[in-house]
């Protein structure tokens, strides 16, 4: 099982040099005007270079023993400096209270002036496995496990076609992940308005068509602490983002 992802990072990368190839225009340009993607660490485990904060605060994202940590409150997000369109990335993660609530928004707008208080987004999922019995209903009705384990999901104004339906999300086909205090591996390939989602070392969900295919990364405060040891991401060739479904630029 270790060689899914190594083997299905490979196939995605070989199918997009494949293309290249095909190209003219490409093939007979320079080819060290398109460098070979490779992987940088959004997060240096130093400090917080390289994101903003939205609608958080100075005490709720800190960085200790190399780990980003999340205090939970209040409920918000921060931000990338910058946006991204075509890419693979990777977040290792692990809850600390149980039915914790976080995730990562993908292609964001990250402006949180809304009731909610959070942004337009694709968002990634990352419930602790024990929030469907935390938030049971008065008859007793538990919500779905499926909830849980990287759930997929256009937030606030954005739209996408689940693969795996249930209502407007998408659900994992398979409970992957961990309990609070051990550490989860999410791999989210994102490309041309598709996400694929690997849990601990196996693809398990997806959307396709999302309304939005090139935004801001933000990581949610949502009410319990989390702790980030690695945000890795490979930006891949540009594709078919315009101006009718990119994020608006903040200019601070």
């Amino acid at each position: 099982m270790k060689g899914l992802i190594p083997l299905g990072l490979l196939i995605a990368l070989a199918a997009v040099a494949v293309f290249s190839l095909s190209s003219p225009s490409i093939a007979e340009s320079d080819p060290e005007e398109f460098p070979d993607p490779e992987f940088v660490d959004l997060f240096n485990g130093k400090d917080l270079s390289g994101w903003k904060d939205v609608n958080t605060s100075p005490e709720t994202w800190s960085v200790r023993d190399g780990m980003l940590i999340c205090k939970g409150l209040p409920i918000g997000v921060m931000r990338s400096e910058r946006q991204y369109e075509n890419f693979i990335l990777i977040v290792e993660w692990r809850h600390m209270e149980s039915g914790g609530n976080s995730g990562v928004f993908l292609w964001s707008d990250a402006i949180a002036d809304r009731e909610d208080t959070l942004p337009n987004g694709m968002e990634v999922q990352m419930l602790e496995l024990d929030w469907p019995k935390n938030h049971a209903k008065k008859d007793g009705t538990l919500p779905p496990v499926a909830y849980v384990h990287g759930e997929l999901f256009g937030a606030g104004s954005l739209t996408v076609i689940p693969d795996n339906p249930r209502g407007k999300r998408s659900q994992s086909i398979e409970n992957r992940c961990k309990p609070k205090g051990e550490w989860n591996r999410y791999v989210v390939v994102a490309v041309d308005g598709t996400v694929k989602l690997s849990v601990n070392g196996k693809f398990v969900n997806g959307i396709q068509q999302s309304s939005v295919r090139k935004g801001y990364l933000c990581m949610e405060s949502e009410g319990a602490e989390i702790h980030f040891r690695k945000i890795r991401l490979m930006e891949l060739p540009d594709g078919l983002a315009d101006k009718s479904n990119t994020a608006p630029v903040i200019k601070n």
